[in-house]
């Protein structure tokens, strides 16, 4: 096998530990020696042992002697939840690395490599980096960008309306829904406005297996939401839920711990990007009305459009906001008989 293919098994382990990997990237490793994969690994869990460490675990001593290690991802070498994995690279005696791509965090960057090559390692770089760069999307552009990635989301009939005003419209279908669902897991925030919370009464979760659901954001600068209390990102406890307000009267009100207020003075939008930023939480997926999607397109701050399109017309409704297309490529996916359009913008 060739290292392409070790790095493809490496690749395939990684995207196990989605999507309980929360902050940490997804990572997997594949040891091999004399043409013969000894052991496979994967981060399996925020906070347990990393891809190296839990491969390497596997062996003997004599196993790793003289190995190759294939990582998708560029070895720590700093202490954080768990031990350098660079020292135990080095100590377990693996003679070569093949790493897929460098980290981009600031606190590994470039260090993992030097501490390998610096101990006689010989080190590899770039082996399928463009698959490794698509399995994490959300931690490179966030280390790279020093903001989370934003995906917009609507739902819009045939005619292109989101639906009628003042009531909740079910304008796709089942499969649609499934789907929306795996991926909020993708993200570790989920953002509405108070329009949104309040007519449809949104829980926000995943119907995913993960023990890290995505933050509940809920954009309300007047307060509409203390005449609504009762609504379910208010009273579940299901997953934590921020409130971006300018109004103080948030402060005086009893509510659950699981709930935050922030409060701003001007723009939400940019306070919403700023705190995620400063919590280190790497992606958005707003699933607001049309005024909450323009205030994002308007900032400059939408990186990834998702269009649920369904064949049905309900002719006098609520316009869907529009982006502008030349900022993306599109491609398009059939759900039974409702489409998903998916833009990326180049950045």
């Amino acid at each position: 096998m060739t290292d392409q293919q070790y790095m493809e098994l490496a690749l395939e382990a990684a995207a196990k530990g989605a999507p309980n990997t929360w902050k940490n990237p997804l990572v997997g490793a594949v040891v091999v020696k004399n043409d013969q994969v000894l052991a496979i690994g994967y981060h399996h869990h925020y906070g347990q042992p990393h891809a190296e460490r839990d491969a390497i675990s596997q062996l003997s001593k004599k196993q790793l002697f003289n190995s190759t290690l294939y990582v998708t991802l560029e070895p720590c070498n700093h202490t954080g939840k768990q031990p350098p994995c660079s020292d135990l690279i080095v100590a377990s005696g693996i003679k070569r690395v093949v790493i897929a791509q460098e980290d981009p965090h600031q606190i590994v960057a470039g260090k993992g490599i030097k501490k390998l090559r610096d101990h006689g390692i010989q080190v590899e770089l770039g082996v399928l980096e463009q698959a490794a760069r698509r399995l994490n999307q959300h931690y490179n552009f966030f280390y790279t960008h020093k903001r989370p990635w934003v995906c917009l989301k609507k739902a819009v009939s045939y005619d292109q309306q989101l639906g009628y005003l003042g009531q909740r419209t079910q304008i796709t279908n089942q499969a649609a829904y499934d789907c929306v669902h795996q991926e909020r897991s993708r993200y570790q925030a989920i953002l509405v406005g108070s329009t949104t919370a309040i007519i449809d009464n949104p829980s926000l979760l995943t119907t995913a297996n993960t023990d890290f659901p995505p933050i509940r954001i809920v954009l309300d600068r007047r307060g509409r939401l203390l005449q609504h209390l009762k609504i379910k990102v208010l009273t579940d406890g299901l997953a934590p839920t921020w409130i971006f307000t300018e109004n103080d009267n948030f402060l005086k009100v009893s509510l659950p711990d699981f709930v935050k207020i922030h409060k701003t003075n001007g723009d939400s939008i940019q306070a919403v990007i700023k705190t995620l930023t400063e919590q280190e939480l790497q992606s958005l997926y707003v699933e607001g009305g049309r005024r909450v999607a323009q205030s994002f397109l308007q900032a400059g701050l939408a990186d990834e459009v998702l269009t649920y399109v369904s064949p049905e017309i309900l002719g006098d409704g609520i316009p869907a906001w529009q982006e502008n297309k030349n900022d993306y490529q599109y491609h398009f996916s059939a759900l039974a008989d409702n489409f998903r359009i998916a833009g990326y913008k180049h950045v």
